[in-house]
Protein backbone atom coordinates (compact mmCIF):
# COMPACT_ATOMS: atom_id res chain seq x y z
CA UNK A 1 0.00 0.00 0.00
CA UNK A 2 1.49 3.11 -0.61
CA UNK A 3 1.38 5.01 2.39
CA UNK A 4 3.30 1.90 3.89
CA UNK A 5 5.55 2.53 1.36
CA UNK A 6 5.58 6.46 2.17
CA UNK A 7 6.37 5.67 6.24
CA UNK A 8 9.32 3.32 5.00
CA UNK A 9 10.45 5.80 2.47
CA UNK A 10 10.24 8.36 5.52
CA UNK A 11 11.97 6.04 8.27
CA UNK A 12 14.85 5.48 5.61
CA UNK A 13 15.30 9.07 4.65
CA UNK A 14 15.26 10.05 8.48
CA UNK A 15 17.61 7.46 9.55
CA UNK A 16 19.98 8.78 6.49
CA UNK A 17 19.59 12.58 7.61
CA UNK A 18 20.85 10.78 11.27
CA UNK A 19 23.60 9.33 10.67
CA UNK A 20 24.91 12.49 8.21
CA UNK A 21 24.61 14.76 11.50
CA UNK A 22 26.14 12.48 13.30
CA UNK A 23 29.69 11.30 11.36
CA UNK A 24 29.46 13.74 8.48
CA UNK A 25 32.88 15.82 9.02
CA UNK A 26 31.09 18.94 7.86
CA UNK A 27 27.29 18.44 9.71
CA UNK A 28 26.44 20.59 12.48
CA UNK A 29 23.18 19.68 12.81
CA UNK A 30 24.12 18.10 16.19
CA UNK A 31 26.49 20.49 16.85
CA UNK A 32 28.55 23.77 15.38
CA UNK A 33 31.45 21.59 13.71
CA UNK A 34 34.21 22.75 11.54
CA UNK A 35 36.06 20.17 9.41
CA UNK A 36 38.14 22.69 6.88
CA UNK A 37 39.78 25.88 6.94
CA UNK A 38 40.35 28.73 4.80
CA UNK A 39 41.07 28.13 1.36
CA UNK A 40 43.35 31.09 0.10
CA UNK A 41 45.69 30.31 3.08
CA UNK A 42 48.71 27.46 2.14
CA UNK A 43 48.54 26.45 5.52
CA UNK A 44 47.14 23.01 6.98
CA UNK A 45 46.43 22.14 10.25
CA UNK A 46 48.07 18.96 11.97
CA UNK A 47 45.89 17.43 15.16
CA UNK A 48 46.68 14.44 17.19
CA UNK A 49 44.20 12.42 18.99
CA UNK A 50 43.66 10.46 22.12
CA UNK A 51 46.98 11.41 23.93
CA UNK A 52 49.35 12.04 25.78
CA UNK A 53 51.06 9.38 25.70
CA UNK A 54 54.82 7.75 26.49
CA UNK A 55 55.05 8.94 22.54
CA UNK A 56 54.18 12.17 22.71
CA UNK A 57 57.56 13.66 23.31
CA UNK A 58 59.12 12.42 20.56
CA UNK A 59 56.27 13.36 17.97
CA UNK A 60 56.70 16.99 19.46
CA UNK A 61 60.64 16.79 18.80
CA UNK A 62 60.03 16.16 15.24
CA UNK A 63 57.29 18.43 14.67
CA UNK A 64 60.26 20.85 16.19
CA UNK A 65 62.53 19.88 13.73
CA UNK A 66 60.33 21.29 11.25
CA UNK A 67 58.89 23.91 12.25
CA UNK A 68 55.55 22.70 12.57
CA UNK A 69 52.81 23.70 15.06
CA UNK A 70 49.72 21.50 15.92
CA UNK A 71 46.71 20.78 17.83
CA UNK A 72 46.33 17.95 20.26
CA UNK A 73 43.18 16.64 21.22
CA UNK A 74 44.03 15.08 24.70
CA UNK A 75 41.98 12.95 26.93
CA UNK A 76 40.90 13.98 30.06
CA UNK A 77 42.12 10.82 31.94
CA UNK A 78 45.80 10.68 30.20
CA UNK A 79 46.35 14.20 31.21
CA UNK A 80 45.84 12.98 34.68
CA UNK A 81 48.25 10.13 33.87
CA UNK A 82 50.97 12.50 32.51
CA UNK A 83 50.21 15.97 33.30
CA UNK A 84 54.03 16.59 33.02
CA UNK A 85 54.02 15.56 28.98
CA UNK A 86 50.70 17.83 28.91
CA UNK A 87 52.47 20.96 29.80
CA UNK A 88 55.39 19.56 27.63
CA UNK A 89 52.92 19.44 24.27
CA UNK A 90 51.98 23.29 25.97
CA UNK A 91 55.51 24.77 26.22
CA UNK A 92 56.69 23.25 23.14
CA UNK A 93 54.32 25.57 21.26
CA UNK A 94 51.47 23.52 20.46
CA UNK A 95 47.99 23.80 20.97
CA UNK A 96 45.76 21.63 23.65
CA UNK A 97 42.26 20.65 22.74
CA UNK A 98 39.48 18.31 24.52
CA UNK A 99 38.62 14.80 22.90
CA UNK A 100 36.55 13.83 26.11
CA UNK A 101 37.27 12.44 29.50
CA UNK A 102 37.27 8.92 29.09
CA UNK A 103 36.68 8.49 24.98
CA UNK A 104 33.33 6.82 25.87
CA UNK A 105 31.37 7.00 22.44
CA UNK A 106 28.55 10.26 22.61
CA UNK A 107 26.45 8.80 20.40
CA UNK A 108 23.18 7.07 22.13
CA UNK A 109 24.20 8.70 25.47
CA UNK A 110 22.27 10.64 27.83
CA UNK A 111 22.94 14.50 27.37
CA UNK A 112 24.30 14.55 31.31
CA UNK A 113 26.43 12.01 30.63
CA UNK A 114 27.80 14.21 27.30
CA UNK A 115 28.12 16.92 29.54
CA UNK A 116 30.38 15.16 32.05
CA UNK A 117 32.78 14.03 29.47
CA UNK A 118 33.39 17.66 28.09
CA UNK A 119 33.50 19.53 31.40
CA UNK A 120 35.95 16.79 32.73
CA UNK A 121 38.02 16.71 29.55
CA UNK A 122 38.23 20.78 30.26
CA UNK A 123 39.43 20.37 33.71
CA UNK A 124 41.88 18.27 33.13
CA UNK A 125 43.22 19.83 30.90
CA UNK A 126 42.91 23.26 32.63
CA UNK A 127 44.38 21.68 36.10
CA UNK A 128 47.75 20.44 34.56
CA UNK A 129 48.47 23.56 32.39
CA UNK A 130 45.70 26.55 33.01
CA UNK A 131 44.35 26.37 29.78
CA UNK A 132 40.84 26.08 28.59
CA UNK A 133 40.81 24.66 25.42
CA UNK A 134 39.30 26.06 22.49
CA UNK A 135 37.83 23.00 20.98
CA UNK A 136 36.53 20.07 21.04
CA UNK A 137 36.66 16.90 18.89
CA UNK A 138 34.22 14.04 19.78
CA UNK A 139 35.39 10.59 20.36
CA UNK A 140 34.96 8.20 17.13
CA UNK A 141 34.14 11.46 15.28
CA UNK A 142 30.63 10.02 16.13
CA UNK A 143 28.02 13.62 17.71
CA UNK A 144 24.89 13.19 19.27
CA UNK A 145 21.93 14.94 20.71
CA UNK A 146 23.18 17.02 23.76
CA UNK A 147 26.51 17.88 22.36
CA UNK A 148 25.57 21.27 21.22
CA UNK A 149 24.90 22.63 24.66
CA UNK A 150 27.45 20.71 26.12
CA UNK A 151 29.81 22.52 23.97
CA UNK A 152 27.65 26.12 24.82
CA UNK A 153 28.07 25.36 28.40
CA UNK A 154 31.83 25.09 27.82
CA UNK A 155 32.65 27.43 25.43
CA UNK A 156 34.31 25.02 22.71
CA UNK A 157 33.80 24.41 19.02
CA UNK A 158 33.83 20.89 17.44
CA UNK A 159 36.59 19.78 15.27
CA UNK A 160 36.36 17.40 12.73
CA UNK A 161 38.45 17.13 9.62
CA UNK A 162 39.57 17.58 6.28
CA UNK A 163 41.42 14.06 5.79
CA UNK A 164 41.51 11.23 8.82
CA UNK A 165 44.75 9.21 8.50
CA UNK A 166 43.29 5.94 10.02
CA UNK A 167 46.93 5.45 11.55
CA UNK A 168 45.53 3.44 14.18
CA UNK A 169 45.37 0.52 11.43
CA UNK A 170 47.29 1.58 8.63
CA UNK A 171 50.99 1.11 7.80
CA UNK A 172 53.19 4.01 7.56
CA UNK A 173 53.39 3.69 3.70
CA UNK A 174 49.46 4.23 3.68
CA UNK A 175 48.79 6.64 6.19
CA UNK A 176 52.18 9.19 4.29
CA UNK A 177 50.17 8.60 0.75
CA UNK A 178 46.42 9.03 1.96
CA UNK A 179 47.58 12.32 3.73
CA UNK A 180 49.76 13.42 1.39
CA UNK A 181 46.83 13.35 -1.74
CA UNK A 182 44.85 15.17 0.59
CA UNK A 183 47.28 18.34 0.97
CA UNK A 184 45.36 21.26 0.04
CA UNK A 185 45.03 24.73 1.31
CA UNK A 186 42.99 25.22 4.43
CA UNK A 187 42.98 21.08 5.16
CA UNK A 188 42.72 19.86 8.90
CA UNK A 189 44.87 16.53 9.31
CA UNK A 190 43.60 13.92 12.15
CA UNK A 191 46.47 11.37 13.11
CA UNK A 192 47.14 9.83 16.56
CA UNK A 193 49.53 9.81 19.84
CA UNK A 194 47.54 7.37 21.32
CA UNK A 195 45.61 4.60 20.55
CA UNK A 196 42.30 5.18 22.61
CA UNK A 197 42.67 4.15 26.25
CA UNK A 198 46.02 2.28 26.38
CA UNK A 199 48.63 2.94 28.23
CA UNK A 200 52.31 3.09 26.41
CA UNK A 201 50.59 2.52 22.92
CA UNK A 202 52.29 2.01 19.66
CA UNK A 203 52.93 4.54 17.59
CA UNK A 204 55.89 4.04 15.17
CA UNK A 205 53.73 4.19 11.91
CA UNK A 206 51.95 7.41 13.01
CA UNK A 207 55.46 9.10 13.89
CA UNK A 208 57.09 7.36 10.84
CA UNK A 209 54.37 8.94 8.34
CA UNK A 210 54.98 12.41 9.85
CA UNK A 211 58.70 11.82 9.62
CA UNK A 212 57.72 11.13 5.46
CA UNK A 213 55.19 13.86 5.04
CA UNK A 214 56.51 17.14 6.85
CA UNK A 215 59.40 18.24 4.93
CA UNK A 216 57.49 17.18 1.83
CA UNK A 217 54.56 19.76 3.09
CA UNK A 218 57.06 22.23 3.49
CA UNK A 219 58.60 21.90 0.48
CA UNK A 220 55.73 22.75 -1.24
CA UNK A 221 54.84 25.71 0.50
CA UNK A 222 52.46 24.73 3.34
CA UNK A 223 52.24 26.64 6.43
CA UNK A 224 51.85 23.35 9.13
CA UNK A 225 49.45 25.59 11.93
CA UNK A 226 47.59 25.12 15.11
CA UNK A 227 44.26 25.10 14.58
CA UNK A 228 43.36 28.29 16.35
CA UNK A 229 45.93 30.07 13.75
CA UNK A 230 44.49 28.38 10.85
CA UNK A 231 41.04 30.13 12.12
CA UNK A 232 42.51 32.98 13.00
CA UNK A 233 41.13 32.24 16.76
CA UNK A 234 43.71 34.33 19.39
CA UNK A 235 44.95 30.93 21.55
CA UNK A 236 44.18 30.40 25.19
CA UNK A 237 47.61 31.44 27.06
CA UNK A 238 48.33 29.45 30.34
CA UNK A 239 47.37 31.49 34.04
Amino acid sequence: MWWLEAGYAGIAAGAGLLAWAVRAPGASLLAPSIAHGPRKRKAIALTFDDGPSESTPELCDLLEKHNARATFFQIGRHVERLPGITKRVLDAGHELANHSYSHSPLYLRHPHFIEDEVYLGQDAIFRATGVAPLWFRPPYGCRWFGLREAQRQQNVTTIMWTAIALDWKLDANRIHQRLKRSAQNGAIFCLHDGRGMKPKPDIASTIESVRRLLPELREKGYELVTISDLLCKNQPSNA
